[in-house]
């Protein structure tokens, strides 16, 4: 059920009840276990253009790597609020399989429907913009209308979801000089690459302070993605403010990238239904090197913005010329707005890390 009164009927899976959010779509082809537990979703009901979901099922979700960093999905539990798909695979195979996905869902109490025509869902939500939306999964008849009276009482662009999505305290992985990790929502993902390039990642709340985070010494800092408007992450800002100006080796992810943008005087806006998918291509505007990224985002930065900030364009995006990325003038920080860590894929960007890793080397500070 959507805020503007249309109702779409299927057949229910996962846990009975009802879900709101903001109704959002990906194109994602595989990688539903990574979208689902991805924290960038908080607070949002998730359509699969996809038209089969659910056939390799859902992995152990508590396996972990030598580092103690979850090996199979972005976070501990699903992130989103509720699933749309066409076609539920009830059926699953695959050699690391635990649960069918429906199962999955039933565990972590989330809401699903099947049997959507998604391809006119998603049609819709290209013209008008993303809206918010209900799922409902009962035995018993739905009043539909009292539902959707319900949805006016919510508003996914008010809604603050950092205590929810981060660390409440410090947490590392690994060993070795840190990188000091903001976590508004980070994935997992992000850490593995961090340890791959032989750092320690260090997690710390969404609203540390600079202080705080130059006590440990950091090789350099990583601001992860996370959900919601990065205007509201007004101590983030702040954070990445400071630590511009103290020029700290520092990248930014996602909202990451967004919170650094701000942070260097650009500004950001909401885009009508963002970009959510594994084949979003991105042009490095230097080179001419176009890259297959995967993204999950609904906020943007303005691009009229950068020519007043401290910023120079590094990155946009080939199918709309949104911007994909920003580089520091003064070459401390870099920022993406796309995945580098590329969970589930594609793996064209990993580079990015390596860059931080340069800056850290430029900074003499690893």
């Amino acid at each position: 059920m959507l805020s503007d009164g249309s109702i779409f009927k299927g057949e229910g899976f996962g846990y009975d009840g009802t879900a709101y959010g903001e109704l959002v779509f990906n194109t994602g082809m595989v990688g539903y276990t990574e979208t689902l537990t991805d924290p960038s979703y908080s607070g949002q009901i998730v359509t699969m253009t996809y038209p089969l979901v659910g056939n390799y099922g859902v992995p152990d979700t508590s396996a972990a790597d030598d580092d103690g960093i979850l090996a199979n999905v972005e976070s501990s539990r699903i992130q989103i609020r509720g699933l749309v798909v066409h076609e539920l695979s009830h059926v699953a195979s695959h050699h690391r399989l635990k649960y069918t996905l429906d199962e999955w869902l039933y565990n972590e109490k989330v809401q699903g429907i099947a049997h959507v025509d998604t391809r006119a869902l998603t049609k819709k939500l290209r013209d008008t913009g993303v809206i918010m939306a209900a799922i409902t999964v009962s035995e018993n008849e739905i009043d539909t209308d009292a539902v959707v009276d319900s949805l006016h009482n919510h508003n996914y662009s008010t809604e603050r979801f950092m205590d929810t999505v981060s660390t409440k305290e410090p947490v590392s992985y690994g060993d070795g000089a840190p990188i000091v990790v903001i976590d508004t929502g980070v994935k997992n993902a992000i850490l593995r690459n961090i340890r791959r390039i032989g750092r320690r990642a260090l997690v710390m709340p969404w609203d540390t302070t600079p202080e705080e985070i130059m006590k440990q010494n950091p090789s350099g800092v990583v601001i992860s993605n996370g959900p919601g408007d990065p205007a509201h992450c007004k101590q983030t800002v702040e954070t990445a403010r400071a630590l511009i100006s103290n020029k700290t080796p520092m990248l930014g992810i996602c909202l990451g990238a967004q919170i650094i943008a701000l942070a260097g005087g650009a500004t950001t806006y909401k885009m009508k239904y963002g970009h959510r998918g594994q084949n979003k291509p991105c042009r490095d505007v230097k080179t001419g090197n176009v890259y297959v990224t995967s993204q999950n985002h609904g906020y943007c930065i303005n691009p009229e913005s950068i020519a007043d900030s401290e910023f120079d364009l590094w990155f946009t995006n080939t199918d709309d010329k949104t911007v994909e990325g920003i580089r520091h003038s003064d070459g401390c920080c870099i920022a993406v707005q796309f995945h580098p860590e590329a969970s589930p894929g594609p793996y064209d960007c990993g580079f990015v890390f390596e860059q931080l890793e340069r800056l850290v080397g430029e900074a003499g500070t690893g």
